[in-house]
């Protein structure tokens, strides 16, 4: 399928309706979806009516075990129900039905979509088919794209351990290039004062050269490194992503930087014992088991909040809809 003439689609989208990227959200409505966050993480049951009568319609072209189950429990908990598809399986997909007939379809169905798709541009042009029919549509990845519910987890995990979004030192490692969890996390990062990010990869797998033309007039002081050791002692947040090999143009690069960053229980002992390690999962050989004893250890927590701060997005757009 190609999606076409996108570049214009939703330019005139209100931020509440849908949710495509963080970039394009005000940095006061982020943090009324943290503050939301955090009223939900202590007292869960209190909200569990929220969307009695609502419906989630989860569609996902790609894998994904966090972003959906998340999204289905976190519905689910707020008194709403779900419905969809995990793969193309079993699907009018299969048939050759376009993505914009399916995304009419649901959007009939359902009160709210969550689509996750391989191409670039995807969720912008089922969020503006949805609009047609009053219905939000929320990002769970569009290709190399962001992934802006990932980075509002992502802060508010930063913001519970560390107490602050700004000041901050910030280690990305890993694949930089073609993991869109990295560009949504810069992007929520830079609405949030002067924090200094330390990029840690291969060359060939180094932060795309938009999204730091993007970046160029941010908050962020963008610091680019090979050698993660030389910086670990600093740190605040050390990230780290998964080599995206399905995003790979060629599988030789891909099996030659494999492996190329690794965090070793040997590096801990130079870090500071406040440093919080985060991971969006799912990992593969890039943090060995042995780092999950580490009380700096966090992507599990991590993934919890991915809940939380859904309920919290889902209450928003969804509970004062007739």
């Amino acid at each position: 399928m190609s999606i076409n003439g996108e570049k214009n689609l939703m330019n005139d989208q209100k931020e509440t309706s849908h949710i495509i990227g963080i970039r394009d959200m005000k940095e006061e409505y982020i943090q009324e979806i943290l503050d939301q966050t955090y009223e939900i993480k202590k007292t869960p049951a209190k909200y569990s009516n929220s969307l009695n009568g609502k419906i989630l319609a989860l569609a996902f072209w790609e894998p994904s075990t966090r972003t959906r189950l998340s999204f289905e429990s976190a519905m689910l908990r707020l008194g709403g129900t779900c419905m969809g598809f995990s793969s193309q399986a079993g699907t009018s997909i299969e048939k050759g039905e376009s993505l914009s007939d399916t995304i009419t379809m649901l959007a009939s169905y359902s009160d709210c979509i969550v689509i996750r798709h391989p191409h670039r541009g995807s969720a912008k042009l089922a969020a503006k088919i949805a609009s047609r029919q009053g219905v939000s549509v929320i990002s769970g990845g569009s290709g190399s794209q962001e992934h802006p519910t990932q980075a509002l987890l992502d802060i508010f995990t930063i913001h519970e351990k560390c107490k602050r979004l700004d000041g901050l030192n910030v280690g990305l490692v890993g694949d930089l290039r073609y993991s869109r969890t990295i560009s949504s996390l810069l992007f929520a990062l830079s609405k949030f004062g002067r924090n200094t990010i330390y990029s840690i990869s291969h060359p060939t797998l180094s932060l795309q050269e938009e999204l730091l033309f993007d970046l160029e007039d941010s908050n962020l002081n963008i610091i680019n490194l090979e050698n993660l050791g030389d910086i670990i002692g600093e740190l605040d947040v050390l990230y780290v992503t998964r080599l995206q090999k399905e995003r790979f143009p060629d599988p030789m690069l891909f099996n030659k930087v494999r492996g190329s960053y690794q965090v070793h229980p040997s590096l801990m002992k130079l870090a500071k014992d406040s440093l919080i390690i985060m991971h969006p999962l799912p990992r593969v050989d890039e943090i060995p088991y042995a780092i999950d004893q580490l009380p700096q250890a966090l992507y599990f927590e991590q993934a919890k909040n991915g809940v939380y701060t859904r309920m919290a997005l889902l209450k928003k757009l969804l509970e004062h809809r007739k």
